[in-house]
């Protein structure tokens, strides 16, 4: 018989897991302002990022120490506050069509809808970033597994914005809202329209990226123009990335947000209700005196949760509470609603306590 690895050899340096995991490459911005603070020079600057704490910001610090609040769990979106404040910063706030979940940093919203949008809507193949590209978008989108290929949107003789749309119809098309980065070449509201037909014509998807709003013409409402516009627009789908590191001047806290922009008010509602009844059904299970955690409710996304009941558990679900749930325990979230909830929750303690 082979003798059991010990300690000493699973984690013996020959045998490491981790010997193909390459280098990433340094972050550029972080390398500079490390030197920076290193240099003893009394003229130095740091012209690649030197954020300004707003006094706003440092009044609601202080807001919240005097507060004391608690760190209990939050709702899977976050808090709605914020969420609904990031939508209207954007001016997309229409008739209850939004539907805004907040997100760690910039690159947290632009992950987090690569993977949404390739999960749910099939964009396993194209998305169409613009040329010159920012490097993060690139490997945003790489790692979700699409296919990245290009529009240009700069002429280098120019030096000057100029779209051409070779785009293929029903792709992914990604957008800076305001102050492209890297080039700060912006489209103007006659060019902006000319792509809003290219998009609505060719039934593309269309991903702003916001995270300059207020410093590409310092009016907030006019960097926001070409979303509203997009979101005008009949039969454009429209997602919206929006970082409040730089207009709010929170880099360490990395507040941002994704937004979906529906067709009306019904079929936001239909999105939002199922993260809010994931939400209920796990307070509604502690209220009932259920001593589980349930992070499977909670954590995970989707229609579906694993309730990781067992078998038994399931058999006496249906024999004594007539509720049919499949012999691996997962649930259909869409299928609890406001009015079914306490009945469900009720039968769940009673099998699971």
């Amino acid at each position: 018989l082979a003798r059991p690895l010990g300690i000493a050899a699973a984690f013996h340096p020959a045998s490491s897991w981790w010997t193909r995991v390459e280098m990433g490459p340094p972050g550029q911005i972080l390398r500079v302002t490390e030197a920076f603070k290193r240099d003893t020079n009394s003229k130095k600057m740091n012209p690649a990022v030197s954020p300004y704490v707003l006094p706003r910001v440092r009044k609601a610090e202080a807001q919240i120490a005097v507060k004391n609040l608690d760190k209990e769990c939050i709702r899977i979106g976050a808090l709605a506050e914020f969420c609904k404040a990031s939508a209207e910063v954007a001016l997309v706030l229409k008739s209850g069509r939004v539907v805004t979940a907040q997100t760690i940093s910039g690159t947290g919203a632009l992950r987090t809808t690569a993977s949404f949008l390739r999960r749910f809507l099939k964009f396993s193949r194209d998305v169409f970033l613009p040329k010159p590209a920012w490097g993060h978008h690139t490997a945003i989108f790489g790692d979700t597994g699409m296919w990245r290929q290009g529009y240009q949107c700069y002429d280098s003789k120019t030096c000057g914005f100029h779209f051409t749309g070779a785009v293929e119809d029903q792709s992914l098309l990604l957008l800076h809202t305001c102050t492209h980065n890297p080039t700060g070449m912006d489209p103007g509201p006659k060019q902006w329209k000319e792509i809003a037909t290219v998009v609505k014509k060719k039934n593309l998807f269309a991903l702003f990226d916001m995270a300059h709003q207020g410093f590409a013409s310092g009016d907030a409402y006019k960097d926001a123009w070409a979303v509203r516009h997009f979101i005008e627009q009949e039969g454009i789908n429209v997602c919206l990335c929006q970082s409040h590191s730089k207009n709010m001047g929170l880099y360490s806290e990395g507040v941002a947000s994704f937004t979906t922009v529906c067709k009306d008010a019904d079929e936001a509602t239909r999105a939002d209700r199922i993260i809010s009844m994931r939400t209920q059904l796990a307070s509604s299970l502690k209220k009932e005196g259920s001593t589980h955690n349930w992070p499977d409710i909670t954590d995970q996304i989707d229609m579906f949760c694993f309730t990781g009941l067992k078998p038994v558990q399931l058999e006496r679900l249906t024999e004594e509470s007539c509720i049919y749930v499949i012999k691996d325990g997962r649930m259909s979230v869409a299928g609890v609603t406001s009015s079914n909830v306490g009945y469900l929750v009720h039968a769940v303690h009673q099998v699971t306590k």
